[in-house]
């Protein structure tokens, strides 16, 4: 079972600073679920709190086995009102998120299937030490909103053309610079100057 970072409409207790591994911010209704946003070592869970917010309408998981730190939402309140700084940057960072959310709503709306599969393994690449991902299908599937079976025959072109391989619950990415290129342009990486004066 990945550890639940926060739960929908329910008071956020703490917020999460990964360093390893990463998390989905999941959007659900009640005809299913789609990822809307990747969080890893350049960001931070509970924009809501940093927003002055207590609770979110999304839920959010760890999909990466990982490592970070973890601060109670009321002690990083403090935090922030001692810190102009800190607020600053912290909004930076919510900024970037926000505009990695819109980038998702776009590419979800616009994007072939292959492209956002692409994009998705790219951000995903991003945020751990490595190019091995441990996901399955159907775990891509809820992700993508998509069945599961689309996700199968995109992720056997992309081994086909050896930009990934794929194993039991594990995809190799082999070529980023192909899932680049076949993304269309829908991957833009967490920019470098989020905290930048």
């Amino acid at each position: 079972m990945r550890k639940q970072l926060e739960i929908p409409n329910r008071n956020i207790e703490h917020v999460y600073f990964p360093t390893r591994g990463f998390a989905s911010v999941v959007a659900k209704s009640s005809v299913g679920s789609i990822e809307v946003g990747l969080i890893g070592r350049e960001s931070m869970s509970g924009l809501a709190v940093i927003m002055g917010a207590s609770r979110t309408q999304n839920a959010t998981y760890m999909q990466s086995a990982g490592a970070g730190y973890r601060i109670s939402a009321n002690h990083l309140r403090e935090c922030m009102e001692q810190s102009p700084t800190l607020r600053l940057r912290l909004l930076r960072f919510g900024h970037a998120f926000l505009m990695q959310v819109a980038q998702t709503a776009l590419v979800n709306a616009r994007n072939k299937l292959e492209e956002r599969l692409a994009r998705w393994l790219l951000m995903a690449a991003e945020r751990t030490d490595g190019n091995d991902l441990q996901m399955t299908h159907e775990f891509l599937a809820i992700m993508l909103g998509v069945r599961r079976a689309g996700v199968t025959i995109a992720l056997g072109l992309l081994e086909s053309k050896a930009i990934i391989r794929i194993g039991r619950g594990r995809i190799t990415v082999l070529d980023p610079d192909a899932l680049n290129k076949l993304s269309n342009g829908a991957y833009v990486p967490f920019p470098d100057d989020v905290d930048d004066e």
